[in-house]
């Protein structure tokens, strides 16, 4: 295999670049860079500081990469940008790095896909086979679990949790931790159940998804205060993996509280 750079590219000579990469007109590769094999830049691609790109990831024109975050905080110290294989990003996407006043590092998972204008800010984690729908917008330090969908131009809140398996309504202003597995939709936010569509899209049996959605039952509608059915919950499905991840979820809620079931 062979590198493949259009004439009308700059890329910087310390930039690392592996077998198989392909950089497209007027593409922009800056000195910290780092392109694994297969990595492909279409066009007008712009990708500075210290940024890692995984095997095979497919950027397209405008999309921005690796420039100072948006933190007023951020004193310009080392920052970086990690980016899993094979995640394709569209047109206008723009992803930060880290912050020297918190998280140094943005790590995006592998397999992902982000639709046109998306912006994930400084200091996110973003976990594996997340789908960020055209114009969502992510604040920074926020964490976005494995197999999460974000509708179209959403809004999700600085500091934010979202877990494992969600899902997101187009539109939606994110600005509550929203639970594993669950689907939340609408403004004012609210949790409307379980995003049992996904979890059998991924694999989960019957039976993970019955344990789920009992223990959701119980959580959210069950009699007694929050924390007592929480407790409930804990002990009465100690053997369900995915219930307990549930469980750890809401109990280490911190900077954001939890999303609820509306008012019926």
């Amino acid at each position: 295999m062979s590198i493949n750079i259009h004439p009308s590219a700059f890329v910087d000579s310390n930039a690392h670049l592996e077998d198989g990469v392909e950089i497209g007109p007027l593409c922009v590769v800056g000195p910290d860079v780092k392109l694994a094999k297969g990595v492909k830049l279409v066009s007008q691609v712009n990708i500075t500081g210290d940024t890692e790109v995984g095997e095979n990831c497919q950027f397209y024109p405008f999309v921005s990469l690796g420039h100072p975050p948006q933190d007023t905080k951020h004193q310009g110290g080392p920052v970086s940008l990690k980016i899993g294989a094979r995640t394709i990003l569209r047109e206008l996407v723009n992803i930060h790095p880290g912050s020297d006043a918190g998280r140094p590092k943005t790590i995006i998972g592998e397999d992902c896909y982000f639709m046109v204008g998306t912006h994930v800010a400084h200091e996110g984690l973003v976990g594996n086979n997340v789908v960020l729908s055209n114009g969502t917008q992510v604040g920074g330090c926020v964490t976005i679990g494995d197999n999460v969908i974000v509708g179209g131009l959403c809004a999700v809140h600085q500091f934010t949790r979202i877990g494992n398996n969600a899902f997101i309504g187009g539109m939606t202003t994110v600005v509550k931790d929203v639970i594993p597995f669950g689907i939340s939709v609408g403004n004012k936010q609210m949790l409307n159940g379980l995003n049992v569509v996904g979890l059998k899209r991924s694999g989960f049996t019957k039976a993970q998804i019955h344990a789920l959605r009992a223990a959701y039952q119980t959580i959210f509608a069950g009699e007694g205060n929050f924390q007592n059915r929480l407790a409930e919950v804990e002990a009465q499905y100690a053997d369900q993996e995915q219930v307990m991840k549930l469980v750890a979820f809401i109990k280490t809620a911190d900077k954001r509280p939890i999303c609820l079931p509306g008012k019926t």
